[in-house]
């Protein structure tokens, strides 16, 4: 019975075992969500935490991560509100081994982020694949859509078939730009870093 049990916790239901760390898992669990949520170096999670009197290194906040990350990520998915059902799409150029590809983002009209899809082109196919994973992964259609003034988004729309009413204005998509500022804010300090 127990071993039914076992294969049945799955993703989010699974606990995490913080067994063996000197660290409580509250202050373990801040530091991976705090090196993930924001644009931060290993190192400058460190000076964060020795601001607060807590003793730990850049090498351990980067186990942590890798070790903790994704059952934490999962947990705060999983419990997270429900999420809006203004869409907002928009995306950026960003060079990954000198090509050039495109990362798609869709918020809400909170700002929270719905998905992130990096693709190498920027046409309807890739618009059509970001819906479709969206679709997929919350169960529903948006009441809004909100977009720039790109036609794929239009085309996209027109073939998945969705009844949505969709919006297309540069200055209402500021959510979906304003999205975009942490990758931004990482690609020019690694700019500076390069030779």
């Amino acid at each position: 019975m127990k071993r039914a049990t076992e294969h049945a916790e799955t993703g989010a239901d699974k606990p995490i075992s913080y067994g063996g760390h000197r660290f409580p898992p509250e202050v373990i669990s801040y530091v991976v969500w705090l090196y993930f949520r924001f644009p931060l170096s290993l190192r400058m999670v460190e000076e964060m935490l020795a601001a607060r009197g807590i003793e730990a290194s850049y090498e351990t906040v980067r186990r942590w991560s890798t070790k903790f990350g994704l059952g934490i990520a999962r947990r705060i998915r999983v419990s997270a509100l429900a999420r809006g059902d203004n869409w907002h799409f928009d995306e950026v150029v960003v060079t990954i081994n000198g090509k050039k590809h495109w990362l798609w983002r869709a918020v809400d009209q909170h700002g929270a982020v719905l998905d992130v899809l990096v693709q190498s082109r920027r046409d309807k196919h890739a618009a059509k694949r970001l819906m479709r994973e969206l679709l997929k992964k919350h169960g529903r259609a948006p009441r809004d859509l909100i977009t720039d003034k790109l036609k794929s988004y239009a085309a996209a729309n027109k073939d998945l078939g969705l009844d949505v009413d969709h919006r297309q204005h540069k200055g209402l998509n500021n959510r979906a730009e304003n999205s975009h500022q942490p990758t931004r804010v990482r690609d020019l300090a690694l700019d500076r870093l390069s030779p």
